[in-house]
Order: C-alpha cells, then sequence, then structure tokens
C-alpha cells in the first residue's frame, strides 16, 4: 500500500504539474509517471502486482483440498488482469456497438457481461470462503472493479466531451488506475492472510 501511495501520489503529482507549466523536465516526467499513459512506471508497477495476486493464488491452488478448480481460475483471472493491464487487451472488445456519453467506451458493455457470468460461476466458491477471506476478497473486488469498469463511464463521458489531453481525464483516470491498484493491493494481503491465517493472529 506504500507503494501504491507513491506511485499514485507521483502520477498524481505530475499530472498537476503539468497542466501549470511547461518545460523538458515536466514534458519528460509526465509520460513516464502518469497513470494515464501505458508502458511506464505505474504500468509496470500495476501489472507486476497483478501477477504477484496470481502467484500467491496459485500457492493456495496447489494446497487446495476443495474448490480447487476454482482456485486455479482465480490465478487465471489475475494473470489475465496483469496481461491487460500491460499491453490493454480489453480495447479490442470495444469499437462494435455506436454509444456514447457514459458509454462511450463500449467494451464496458461486454465486459459486464462477462463479470456476471462469473459470478454466477464463482458464487459457490466464494460463499464457501472463511468469512474473514470472503470479506477481504469481496472488498477488494468490489474496489477494483469500481476502478477497472465503473470509472470506465465517467472517464467516456470526459473523453466524448473533452479528448483525452486535459486534466479532467487525466484526473478522472487518476481514480480509475489508483483504485485498481488499491483493489489488487487487498486482494494479494486477502491471498497472503488466507494461506497463513495464523501468522496474522494477534
Amino acid at each position: 500500500m506504500i507503494a501504491v501511495a507513491i506511485v499514485s501520489g507521483l502520477g498524481l503529482g505530475v499530472e498537476l504539474w503539468g497542466a501549470r507549466a511547461h518545460g523538458d523536465l515536466v514534458e519528460a516526467l509526465v509520460p513516464r509517471l502518469s497513470l494515464s499513459y501505458e508502458a511506464n512506471v505505474p504500468t509496470w508497477f500495476a501489472s507486476t502486482l497483478l501477477f504477484t495476486c496470481a502467484l500467491a493464488a496459485g500457492a493456495i491452488a496447489r494446497e487446495a483440498t476443495t474448490y480447487r478448480g476454482h482456485w486455479w481460475g482465480v490465478v487465471g483471472v489475475f494473470a489475465y488482469a496483469s496481461l491487460d493491464e500491460a499491453i490493454g487487451l480489453h480495447e479490442h472488445l470495444g469499437g462494435h456497438v455506436n454509444t456514447g456519453g457514459i458509454l462511450y467506451f463500449d467494451w464496458v458493455i461486454w465486459a459486464v457481461a462477462i463479470l456476471a457470468v462469473t459470478a454466477i460461476i464463482f458464487l459457490p466458491f466464494v460463499r464457501a470462503l472463511a468469512p474473514a477471506s470472503r470479506t477481504r476478497l469481496v472488498i477488494a473486488g468490489a474496489i477494483y472493479l469500481t476502478g477497472a469498469v465503473g470509472m470506465e463511464l465517467p472517464l467516456g463521458f470526459v473523453t466524448e466531451r473533452l479528448g483525452t489531453h486535459n486534466l479532467a481525464y487525466a484526473l478522472v483516470d487518476w481514480v480509475e488506475e489508483t483504485l485498481e491498484m488499491i483493489g489488487a493491493s487487498l486482494a494479494l494481503l486477502a491471498f497472503v492472510r488466507h494461506r497463513d491465517p495464523e501468522r496474522f493472529t494477534p
């Protein structure tokens, strides 16, 4: 979480700095530290964090005696999320429906449908988790999806009206990416505590 705060704080700092000043230094730092850009430090950090979640879930899956297939499914979800963070696979879901406003990014429609099916498949698994683990993972998932999917709605609204090269877009995108990193961090914590609960018992 400290690392998330640093990455997020630096990203916000360069966005605000870039909106008020111009120069070689700020123009060099913004694409490297902004959460709105791809293939930079925040992208690497977020992708690595999600892949670490996949590894942590994999450690649980290897030892699981019940719902083992679902645990491996969790591994697959986080591995895909890590890859998507790095190369933007979800963007290829869009462009098939003529929408605008908050649905400017129409891939959200397909994402919600996929999430609904996934939720139905994983519902028995989630209900079978220990209460503490279930609560932690549900909270982590809710925060992550609020960023990854929910924040795409205001981001689409801003993009359609103002484009992507403005402070409003940068701030909405900053909230989105920060929520994703917080959600992933909480998921990682939930996996570690689920695998070794005695270590974290007061």
